[in-house]
């Protein structure tokens, strides 16, 4: 599940993100990347792994799909998370786009919160 957070900066879209990932949720984001594109600028992203489980297939191919259509519309990407597994998964997303991105661990979540926010 994806909850989506208010947050100051226009073109941050933060959220966190627990149990699994669906299609709906997915849909959720997708209009809100459209918005900050359209305003010329680039998607910066800060999500918060509490009790993540990954993807349903519907939920990942959605996602594949946004981000296969989006991938040059993205910027920094902040990962704040508690398994090894989410960390190598945040590196994966580095290799495979030309945005900034860095895991944190969830006792750095003030620490991404800067970084993401440029302070």
């Amino acid at each position: 599940m994806i909850r989506i957070k208010n947050v100051e900066k226009s073109n941050l879209i933060s959220a966190s993100i627990s149990g699994k990932i669906t299609k709906e949720d997915i849909e959720k984001i997708h209009p809100l990347i459209h918005n900050i594109v359209k305003n010329g600028n680039k998607v910066d992203f800060f999500f918060e792994l509490v009790n993540f489980k990954g993807y349903d297939l519907k939920g990942l191919w959605e996602d594949l799909k946004v981000d296969t259509a989006h991938i040059s519309d993205y910027g920094k990407m902040a990962f704040v998370g508690e398994k090894e597994w989410q960390q190598w998964a945040a590196k994966a997303t580095d290799f495979f786009t030309s945005s900034e991105v860095k895991f944190f661990d969830l006792n750095e979540k003030e620490e991404a919160k800067r970084w993401i926010l440029n302070q």
